[in-house]
């Protein structure tokens, strides 16, 4: 039985998967580990390629959105450690093994995300506290030097990207998995609560750093992935903040947006 479960959620984007897979295939991790793409019927040939390049492959019948998916291959996977991963990352040599080692090391730490960057190196925001309308505010406000400084330095966090997210099975498994009512988006920051509201901690670590070539999975759909977007966070809302929920709703029909 491998150590680690990585499981990758595909759905049309199988230039990204196949970029993905093979920065792993250059330079696999040390750890005892398996391949899972989980696609949500593709019709690109992504399930094919992944099969191609080595990867066990979960074909679902349809597109059941990224925590649902993530979910099936949680539970089809074994392994004491479980790595969500996008399709739109490439993963550097050592970067899984250095994540792996981190969590290990902080007792206190359920979950570990690593800096994620784009294709020009810069730190994109993948933390933060757990959205509320004041902590969307500040988000935006966040400049590059901030982003830059506070990526830099390693911290407990409310929450880390879902884009690469490690986690010990017997935590994830107490959250109840991924709630499967947010179809994409706010997916990871509903699953780091749990994890939290069980005395678990999340841990950002700049001592593994993956590449996050952002939004390249959501450009085959934009109208559909904003679409998607709102939902989520209505369905946030409406779980976490229910006070505010009735004046988002009235704010997206205002916009035209739900």
């Amino acid at each position: 039985m491998s150590d680690l479960a990585i499981v990758i959620v595909s759905f049309n984007a199988r230039a990204d998967l196949e970029a993905c897979l093979g920065s792993m295939a250059a330079h696999p991790p040390a750890v005892s580990h398996e391949v899972i793409v989980v696609d949500n019927a593709s019709t690109d040939g992504s399930a094919e390629a992944a099969r191609a390049a080595g990867a066990r492959v979960i074909a679902l019948d349809r597109n059941a959105g990224f925590a649902a998916a993530n979910n099936a291959g949680i539970r089809d996977s074994r392994g004491e450690l479980i790595l969500l991963l996008n399709s739109d990352t490439i993963v550097p040599a050592g970067a899984i093994d250095a994540l792996v080692a981190r969590l290990r090391a902080v007792p206190d730490a359920a979950v570990a995300g690593p800096r994620l960057v784009d294709s020009e190196g810069r730190p994109e925001l993948s933390f933060g506290r757990m959205i509320s309308p004041l902590d969307e505010y500040r988000q935006k406000q966040r400049t590059p030097d901030w982003i830059k400084r506070e990526t830099a330095r390693e911290q407990f966090v409310d929450w880390v990207s879902g884009a690469c997210l490690l986690v010990y099975r017997a935590d994830a498994e107490r959250a109840g998995l991924m709630d499967e009512r947010f179809f994409l988006y706010t997916e990871d920051v509903d699953f780091c609560h749990a994890i939290r509201a069980a005395g678990r901690k999340i841990l950002f670590t700049p001592t593994a750093s993956v590449t996050h070539l952002r939004g390249r999975s959501r450009a085959s759909a934009p109208e559909a992935s904003r679409r998607r977007y709102r939902e989520s966070q209505l369905a946030f809302y409406e779980k976490h903040h229910p006070a505010w929920a009735p004046l988002l709703r009235l704010y997206l029909r205002l916009k035209g947006e739900l």
